[in-house]
Protein backbone atom coordinates (compact mmCIF):
# COMPACT_ATOMS: atom_id res chain seq x y z
CA UNK A 1 0.00 0.00 0.00
CA UNK A 2 0.92 3.74 -0.68
CA UNK A 3 1.51 5.70 2.24
CA UNK A 4 0.91 8.78 -0.10
CA UNK A 5 -2.15 7.63 -1.25
CA UNK A 6 -3.67 6.44 1.74
CA UNK A 7 -7.35 8.17 2.26
CA UNK A 8 -8.92 9.46 5.62
CA UNK A 9 -11.76 11.51 6.34
CA UNK A 10 -10.36 15.47 5.93
CA UNK A 11 -10.34 17.40 9.36
CA UNK A 12 -12.95 19.98 9.93
CA UNK A 13 -11.83 23.55 10.77
CA UNK A 14 -12.05 24.60 14.64
CA UNK A 15 -13.44 28.21 14.68
CA UNK A 16 -11.05 28.92 17.77
CA UNK A 17 -8.47 26.95 16.72
CA UNK A 18 -6.29 29.32 14.06
CA UNK A 19 -6.75 32.77 16.34
CA UNK A 20 -5.49 30.89 19.28
CA UNK A 21 -2.60 28.81 17.69
CA UNK A 22 -1.02 31.69 16.27
CA UNK A 23 -1.00 33.72 19.54
CA UNK A 24 0.93 30.47 21.14
CA UNK A 25 2.94 30.16 18.12
CA UNK A 26 4.48 33.92 19.10
CA UNK A 27 4.42 33.53 22.84
CA UNK A 28 6.11 29.56 22.37
CA UNK A 29 7.70 29.38 19.51
CA UNK A 30 10.17 26.98 20.66
CA UNK A 31 7.76 24.53 21.92
CA UNK A 32 5.04 25.32 18.76
CA UNK A 33 7.56 25.07 15.76
CA UNK A 34 5.50 27.13 13.26
CA UNK A 35 3.15 29.45 12.27
CA UNK A 36 0.02 27.98 11.32
CA UNK A 37 -1.50 24.25 12.00
CA UNK A 38 -0.72 21.26 10.29
CA UNK A 39 -2.65 21.24 6.82
CA UNK A 40 -4.99 18.90 5.38
CA UNK A 41 -2.51 17.34 2.64
CA UNK A 42 0.10 17.33 5.73
CA UNK A 43 -2.11 15.48 8.48
CA UNK A 44 -3.34 13.05 6.10
CA UNK A 45 0.03 11.81 5.14
CA UNK A 46 1.02 11.77 9.04
CA UNK A 47 -2.36 9.38 9.54
CA UNK A 48 -1.65 6.81 6.39
CA UNK A 49 -0.19 4.22 8.88
CA UNK A 50 -3.17 3.85 10.96
CA UNK A 51 -5.16 3.11 7.87
CA UNK A 52 -2.30 0.25 6.93
CA UNK A 53 -2.52 -1.17 10.48
CA UNK A 54 -6.24 -1.45 10.57
CA UNK A 55 -6.14 -3.58 7.59
CA UNK A 56 -4.44 -6.22 9.82
CA UNK A 57 -8.22 -6.78 11.65
CA UNK A 58 -7.43 -6.32 14.94
CA UNK A 59 -7.57 -3.46 17.86
CA UNK A 60 -4.85 -0.66 16.85
CA UNK A 61 -3.39 1.62 19.78
CA UNK A 62 -2.41 5.40 18.14
CA UNK A 63 0.09 7.53 19.90
CA UNK A 64 -0.06 11.54 18.99
CA UNK A 65 2.12 13.64 20.22
CA UNK A 66 2.20 17.28 19.92
CA UNK A 67 -1.39 18.10 18.91
CA UNK A 68 -1.63 21.30 19.09
CA UNK A 69 -5.12 22.57 18.19
CA UNK A 70 -5.87 19.10 16.71
CA UNK A 71 -5.54 18.74 12.90
CA UNK A 72 -3.97 15.53 12.43
CA UNK A 73 -6.12 14.48 15.57
CA UNK A 74 -9.10 14.81 13.68
CA UNK A 75 -8.00 13.27 11.04
CA UNK A 76 -6.77 10.20 13.20
CA UNK A 77 -10.62 10.18 15.20
CA UNK A 78 -12.24 9.93 11.56
CA UNK A 79 -10.23 6.81 11.21
CA UNK A 80 -9.94 4.84 14.54
CA UNK A 81 -11.95 1.76 14.56
CA UNK A 82 -14.73 1.27 17.48
CA UNK A 83 -12.17 -0.90 19.08
CA UNK A 84 -9.50 1.21 18.86
CA UNK A 85 -7.73 4.08 21.29
CA UNK A 86 -5.78 7.15 20.08
CA UNK A 87 -4.05 8.80 23.27
CA UNK A 88 -3.41 12.61 22.21
CA UNK A 89 -0.07 14.27 24.39
CA UNK A 90 0.00 17.76 24.18
CA UNK A 91 1.56 19.91 27.02
CA UNK A 92 0.44 23.72 25.92
CA UNK A 93 -2.63 24.22 28.50
CA UNK A 94 -4.23 26.29 26.01
CA UNK A 95 -4.35 23.52 23.20
CA UNK A 96 -5.59 20.84 25.55
CA UNK A 97 -8.46 23.38 26.35
CA UNK A 98 -9.31 23.53 22.82
CA UNK A 99 -8.66 19.52 22.53
CA UNK A 100 -11.00 18.75 25.30
CA UNK A 101 -13.98 21.01 24.00
CA UNK A 102 -13.54 19.63 20.08
CA UNK A 103 -14.05 16.31 21.84
CA UNK A 104 -17.67 17.32 22.59
CA UNK A 105 -18.12 20.29 20.08
CA UNK A 106 -16.41 18.87 16.74
CA UNK A 107 -18.46 15.86 14.74
CA UNK A 108 -15.42 14.27 13.74
CA UNK A 109 -13.42 14.05 17.33
CA UNK A 110 -17.19 13.63 19.28
CA UNK A 111 -17.67 10.36 17.34
CA UNK A 112 -15.06 8.92 18.27
CA UNK A 113 -15.13 10.68 21.50
CA UNK A 114 -15.26 7.18 23.90
CA UNK A 115 -11.79 6.45 22.07
CA UNK A 116 -9.91 9.56 22.51
CA UNK A 117 -7.79 10.08 25.82
CA UNK A 118 -6.43 13.85 25.76
CA UNK A 119 -2.93 13.56 27.92
CA UNK A 120 -1.82 16.86 28.79
CA UNK A 121 1.98 16.04 29.94
CA UNK A 122 5.36 15.69 28.28
CA UNK A 123 6.42 12.35 25.94
CA UNK A 124 9.08 12.43 28.10
CA UNK A 125 7.61 12.17 31.51
CA UNK A 126 4.00 10.51 31.14
CA UNK A 127 3.42 6.91 32.18
CA UNK A 128 3.11 4.65 29.16
CA UNK A 129 1.13 1.97 30.00
CA UNK A 130 1.05 -0.14 27.22
CA UNK A 131 2.49 -0.02 23.47
CA UNK A 132 1.17 1.35 20.68
CA UNK A 133 0.94 0.19 16.74
CA UNK A 134 0.96 3.72 15.78
CA UNK A 135 2.81 6.78 17.02
CA UNK A 136 2.44 9.87 14.89
CA UNK A 137 4.79 12.79 16.31
CA UNK A 138 3.75 16.47 15.58
CA UNK A 139 6.96 17.70 17.43
CA UNK A 140 9.15 20.77 16.13
CA UNK A 141 12.31 18.48 16.10
CA UNK A 142 14.25 21.47 14.59
CA UNK A 143 13.63 23.70 17.65
CA UNK A 144 14.92 21.39 20.23
CA UNK A 145 18.23 20.13 21.47
CA UNK A 146 19.98 17.42 20.64
CA UNK A 147 19.49 15.72 23.48
CA UNK A 148 15.99 15.96 23.74
CA UNK A 149 15.30 14.52 20.64
CA UNK A 150 17.58 11.75 21.31
CA UNK A 151 15.40 11.01 24.08
CA UNK A 152 12.00 11.70 22.79
CA UNK A 153 13.05 9.25 19.75
CA UNK A 154 14.64 6.40 22.25
CA UNK A 155 10.70 6.95 23.89
CA UNK A 156 8.57 6.40 21.39
CA UNK A 157 11.25 3.11 19.97
CA UNK A 158 10.31 1.91 23.42
CA UNK A 159 7.04 2.66 23.39
CA UNK A 160 5.81 0.77 19.73
CA UNK A 161 4.81 -2.68 19.45
CA UNK A 162 7.41 -4.92 17.38
CA UNK A 163 7.22 -3.42 14.12
CA UNK A 164 5.02 -0.90 14.84
CA UNK A 165 4.77 2.71 12.50
CA UNK A 166 6.06 5.79 13.77
CA UNK A 167 5.78 9.11 11.52
CA UNK A 168 7.01 12.77 11.65
CA UNK A 169 7.88 15.42 9.97
CA UNK A 170 10.20 18.23 9.47
CA UNK A 171 9.46 22.01 7.57
CA UNK A 172 12.05 22.45 4.79
CA UNK A 173 14.43 25.17 4.16
CA UNK A 174 14.89 25.63 7.64
CA UNK A 175 18.08 24.72 7.69
CA UNK A 176 19.43 27.57 5.30
CA UNK A 177 16.95 29.77 7.12
CA UNK A 178 18.73 28.99 10.44
CA UNK A 179 22.37 29.69 9.02
CA UNK A 180 21.10 32.89 7.69
CA UNK A 181 19.27 34.55 10.55
CA UNK A 182 20.70 32.38 13.74
CA UNK A 183 23.92 32.75 15.58
CA UNK A 184 26.85 30.33 15.47
CA UNK A 185 25.90 28.33 18.07
CA UNK A 186 21.92 27.64 16.55
CA UNK A 187 23.12 26.60 13.45
CA UNK A 188 25.72 24.09 14.84
CA UNK A 189 22.65 22.81 17.40
CA UNK A 190 20.32 23.05 14.14
CA UNK A 191 22.77 20.77 11.95
CA UNK A 192 23.46 18.46 14.89
CA UNK A 193 19.50 17.71 15.02
CA UNK A 194 19.60 17.39 11.68
CA UNK A 195 22.47 14.58 11.41
CA UNK A 196 20.89 12.92 14.41
CA UNK A 197 17.63 12.60 12.77
CA UNK A 198 19.42 11.49 9.48
CA UNK A 199 21.22 8.59 11.40
CA UNK A 200 17.95 7.49 13.12
CA UNK A 201 15.85 7.36 9.95
CA UNK A 202 19.15 5.38 8.28
CA UNK A 203 18.91 2.45 11.07
CA UNK A 204 15.26 1.91 10.48
CA UNK A 205 13.23 0.74 7.69
CA UNK A 206 12.22 4.66 6.27
CA UNK A 207 10.26 6.08 3.31
CA UNK A 208 9.82 9.64 2.73
CA UNK A 209 7.72 12.13 0.94
CA UNK A 210 6.86 15.77 0.58
CA UNK A 211 3.99 17.46 1.49
CA UNK A 212 4.28 21.17 -0.93
CA UNK A 213 0.38 21.64 0.26
CA UNK A 214 1.72 23.37 3.49
CA UNK A 215 2.66 26.02 5.18
CA UNK A 216 5.89 26.02 5.08
CA UNK A 217 6.26 22.40 3.25
CA UNK A 218 7.33 19.71 4.91
CA UNK A 219 8.77 16.60 4.52
CA UNK A 220 7.35 12.97 6.12
CA UNK A 221 9.07 10.34 7.38
CA UNK A 222 7.54 6.89 7.82
CA UNK A 223 9.66 4.48 10.11
CA UNK A 224 8.97 0.79 11.43
CA UNK A 225 10.20 -0.08 14.84
CA UNK A 226 12.44 -3.32 15.10
CA UNK A 227 10.64 -6.10 15.33
CA UNK A 228 12.68 -7.84 17.57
Amino acid sequence: MDLRQATVLPPPTHPAAGPVFLREAVRTFRATGAVAPSSRPLAERLAAPLVRARACRRPVAVLEVGAGTGPVTRVLAGAVGPADRLDVVEINPRFVEILNRALRTDPSMAAAADRIRIIPESITEMRIDHRYDVIVSCLPFSNFEPEEVRAILRRYLSALVPGGHLTFFGYLGTHATRSLVGSRREAARHRAVAGLLDDFTGRHACRESVVWRNLPPARVWHLRAPKE
